[in-house]
């Protein structure tokens, strides 16, 4: 089973973090997704850890694709078979697990080629048919002892791996025409590659040791006289018995090859890590119908895939928190199968869905207030760890109940779970703020990434970056470099406006860094203070402030 992902948008902050916990907790306690996974799409902010390592919750998995991989689909369980297995071996490999095709591997289990149901055919019946080569086989003698059952009276066998041409002579004429063949190939230099098949034929059995035969295969139950089977070791010439039948026997022996012979060698294999929706394009037109599945990295085999499997694969179910526009989702979300969205912003962006879903949006102050509810509404409570991040998140998304967005519904949510948390919510928020500055600790990238969402207004695409600090001093003399990265950001993506907005959360005033359009810059609703720079007293709220003045100016420059 594919797993089920509770996310947050891209950048992540506190809220998106914590609401991805507590909704994956939730899903968990009700039973309704038992393996419900909190996951991330970016690096957690510095007091985002704070929080989880004071709930002692570990971070959620890290997530930059949700796009079905091979790993993940592929049959771990595989049916293989050794380069050095018999045609009998393989056979009943094959069939018994009802498989047509399977991996052929080494001893220590590299990956050596791929063995179809159709090439074991090769080892039954050779391509030519006249001559000498229809009764020639490349076998070891002691893989026909292991496919005959068969006993060794004569010579020592030649080593496991020693693989010879063997030309099969059927011993069932009369006792002159076999001396005859036998002297026959004498003259040709080719009776020391001969195996001679026969049942209770003493002379025909004496002739094979005469001329030189390299072995004897001896059918029917029956057996040789000591005194055969002393001159056999005398003079080099293997002796086998056997319980089947001539006939049998002789087709046996073409059982006992081994699969190397022919197996493919020329195989496509596939990375574990490649989307399948990628594969689909790439190995529909091949002319081969499995797929070993490598692990990136070590190279290992570890599962397989068929065309079949490429058809309607599966894909990884989400629920979307804190956030709904595909621009602001983890990668590859267009691929998986989304259940459900929480979020407490404006509606945009090209979501879309196979079947209904559960979709909860409400002008709130924080999606972990949503997330709360639902506890409630359930009549469960969240654990105190898991309550404790809650309240982190309505803490830093509504300043503590101080920013614009905050409804009646986050006071009720932030008491009830300050109790199951036990924390004082305004010490908690102190504590909070007080974790390490961004902006004095942190590269410009981190600064301009750490919190920013991407937006399309009126078909322009902008960017909104937030950085809430205790105070706007280190804001000064970092102004520089920020507005170059902003600049490069801009530039590089084609947005046409960027915004950096640093938040002073003890006075409530930000001031703005803009990147842009000349006249979407000169619409700007806040006071500029010189070309990239604007002063917002009161502004704290980028979904219910800082926003709608974007849209704004984009409206007013046209």
């Amino acid at each position: 089973m594919l797993p089920f992902y509770v996310i947050g948008h891209r950048n992540p902050d506190t809220d998106a973090i914590c609401s991805a916990i507590g909704h994956a907790a939730l899903l968990r306690a009700s039973g309704e997704v038992p393996n419900a996974i909190a996951a991330r799409c970016g690096d957690l902010p510095q007091r985002t850890r704070w929080v989880l390592d004071k709930a002692e919750i570990e971070p959620p998995v890290l997530l930059n694709d949700v796009r079905v991989s091979a790993g993940m689909l592929c049959r771990r369980d595989i049916v293989q078979v050794e380069e050095s297995d018999t045609f009998l071996t393989a056979y009943r490999r094959l069939l018994s697990f009802g498989v047509r095709s399977a991996p052929v591997v080494d001893a220590v289990g590299g990956l050596r080629g791929m063995l179809r149901y159709l090439d074991l055919l090769g080892l039954l019946l050779p391509p030519e048919t006249d001559g000498m080569k229809v009764r020639t086989v490349h076998v070891s003698f002691s893989k026909v002892v292991d496919t005959l059952q068969a006993t060794s009276v004569g010579a020592d066998l030649p080593p496991a791996e020693l693989e010879e041409e063997l030309i099969l002579l059927v011993g069932a004429s009369s006792q002159n025409t076999v001396d005859k063949r036998l002297k026959t190939a004498k003259q040709e230099g080719l009776v020391e590659r001969f195996l001679v098949i026969c049942g209770d034929r003493p002379i025909v059995q004496r002739y094979a040791i005469d001329h030189g035969a390299r072995g004897l295969l001896v059918t029917g139950g029956n057996t040789v006289t000591p005194d055969i089977a002393a001159y056999a070791k005398k003079k080099g010439v293997v002796v086998l018995l056997c319980h089947q039948d001539t006939a049998s026997a002789s087709t046996l022996l073409r059982c006992s090859r081994t699969v190397k012979h022919v197996m493919t060698s020329n195989i496509v294999t596939i990375g574990s890590n490649e989307p399948v929706s990628r594969l689909r394009k790439r190995l529909t037109a091949l002319d081969q119908d499995l797929f070993p599945v490598m692990e990136q990295g070590s190279g290992k085999m570890i599962g397989v895939l068929s065309k079949s499997d490429l058809v309607d694969p599966p894909r990884i179910r989400l629920a979307l928190v804190d956030h709904n526009e595909y621009a602001q989702a983890v990668a590859g979300v267009e691929e998986a199968e989304i259940t459900e969205v929480i979020d407490h912003h404006r509606l945009a962006g090209n979501l879309v869905s196979r079947e209904p879903i559960r979709y909860l949006n409400e002008p709130v102050g924080s999606t972990s207030t949503l997330v709360a509810r639902k506890f409630l509404h359930r009549d469960l409570t969240p654990d105190a760890g898991v309550a404790m991040c809650l309240c982190a998140g309505i803490v830093s998304d509504t300043l503590c109940l101080t920013s614009p967005t905050t409804t009646l519904l986050d006071r009720e949510m932030l008491n009830w779970l300050c109790r199951i948390a036990e924390i004082d919510a305004e010490e908690f928020t102190e504590e909070f703020f007080a974790v390490g500055s961004l902006m004095a600790t942190g590269t410009p990238e981190e600064i301009l990434n750490a919190d920013r969402k991407e937006f399309t207004e009126d078909g322009m695409t902008v960017s909104i970056s937030q950085v809430e600090e205790r105070d706007l001093h280190g804001f000064g003399p970092r102004r520089e470099e920020l507005e170059c990265v902003l600049k490069e950001l801009v530039r590089s993506k084609n947005y046409a406006f960027g915004v950096l907005a640093i938040t002073d959360v003890a006075r409530h005033h930000s001031v703005i860094l803009a990147v842009g359009d000349e006249p979407i810059l000169n619409q700007f609703p806040f006071k500029r203070t010189d070309t990239h720079l604007f002063d917002a007293p009161g502004v704290v709220s980028r979904k219910k402030q800082i926003f709608p003045a974007v849209s704004e100016a984009i409206q007013n420059s046209r």
